[in-house]
């Protein structure tokens, strides 16, 4: 059951020790200045058009973070991806709870906000939350309150294809409550199609480095659909669901946000950057970890491997790129300037 591809973590990790040996330091810019001013965007599958207009504001000579979060507003804007923010999937009351985290690499700042609610854009707010505050990290009311002070529109963010998808799920939650689907005389076992519903624990993370060879990047999300009112995933979460070191790289996250919360995988998928590691091989040992970690038998298929998935994403210095998935099945889009493109991320396990 377990296929490891031509870009395995078995492969990557016996190759790490050489390929340690022949990577420059990441501060070295003067011995590679061609490769220090590559310019590169990446970002989760739901990103084509993120990544296009981030680059194009970075060839216009934009700094990365302020690219990254225009990119990304499309997707946060966009009534048609649920999982990120304007339609994007409801608590279990129906509310649509947003959050989102950014980081400059330049100034290693940092802003993030969660729960908030009526705001379109949360990843606008988190930028607002590290350029005019003394915090990193404004929730629920607190949040709201915040973006409200500071110019931002209230509306509601429940689109009618969303409304319709939390209803369905509500009357199939259980054959013993009171909410019923469309039914006939003759249906028994009413209320018992949850296979029909949509489920998502989906996000947008982006990444860039800009002309002047800085790093910054920005997650952003709906969280994990019909959610407990106020749970906080790892994307607003710095280490979690976003790290940048401008030194080093950069580092974000999509999927089951529990999971990479408890292992805090973009802050070490940067740490094994700077001890040499691709990145492509960082987020593989990232995924390893993840799975190490991952004891709950509700929470592992019957052999013990993690029945859900994360994906990583992650930039270096030099602007090489890579992501890995605990399962096949990840994609990213990646713009390097020449082209955009989707592309499969490396994976730990194929499922058959």
């Amino acid at each position: 059951m377990e296929a490891l591809n031509r870009r395995t973590f078995l492969r990557t990790t016996v190759l790490t020790g050489a390929a340690a040996l022949a990577l420059p330091e990441f501060s070295d810019a003067q011995s590679r200045p061609s490769i220090e001013r590559k310019t590169v965007v990446i970002s989760s599958g739901n990103g084509i058009a993120a990544t296009a207009k981030a680059m194009e504001m970075i060839q216009q000579g934009n700094d990365a973070l302020d690219a990254v979060i225009a990119g990304v507003n499309i997707v946060e804007n966009d009534p048609n991806d649920m999982t990120v923010g304007y339609g994007g999937l409801p608590n279990e009351e129906g509310i649509v709870e947003l959050d989102s985290s950014v980081m400059h690499g330049p100034t290693h700042r940092a802003g993030a906000v969660a729960s908030l609610q009526n705001i379109k854009n949360p990843s606008l707010v988190a930028k607002m939350v590290m350029e005019r505050t003394d915090h990193v990290l404004l929730v629920g009311e607190g949040a709201l309150k915040f973006a409200r002070m500071h110019g931002f529109t209230e509306e509601n963010l429940l689109t009618e294809q969303s409304r319709e998808m939390w209803v369905k799920w509500k009357e199939n939650l259980s054959t013993e409550d009171d909410y019923l689907p469309p039914h006939t005389i003759d249906d028994k076992n009413i209320g018992s199609k949850m296979s029909e519903v949509m489920k998502t624990y989906g996000t947008i993370n982006c990444l860039g480095k800009d002309q002047q060879g800085n790093i910054s990047g920005v997650t952003t999300t709906s969280g994990m659909s019909y959610k407990i009112p106020g749970r906080v995933g790892d994307s607003p979460i710095i280490g979690a669901g976003l790290y940048v070191d401008n030194s080093v790289g950069a580092a974000g996250s999509t999927g089951r946000g529990e999971a990479n919360l408890v292992s805090c995988s973009s802050v070490l998928i940067v740490e094994f950057m700077r001890q040499g590691k691709s990145p492509e091989e960082a987020c593989l040992m990232a995924c390893k970890r993840i799975v190490e970690q991952t004891k709950m038998k509700r929470l592992q298929d019957d052999q013990g491997r993690p029945n859900f998935n994360v994906t990583f994403y992650a930039i270096n210095k030099r602007g090489e790129h890579g992501s890995a998935s605990i399962w096949n099945g990840g994609t990213y889009c990646l713009n390097d300037g020449t082209s955009n493109k989707k592309s499969d991320s490396a994976f730990l396990y194929k499922r058959i």
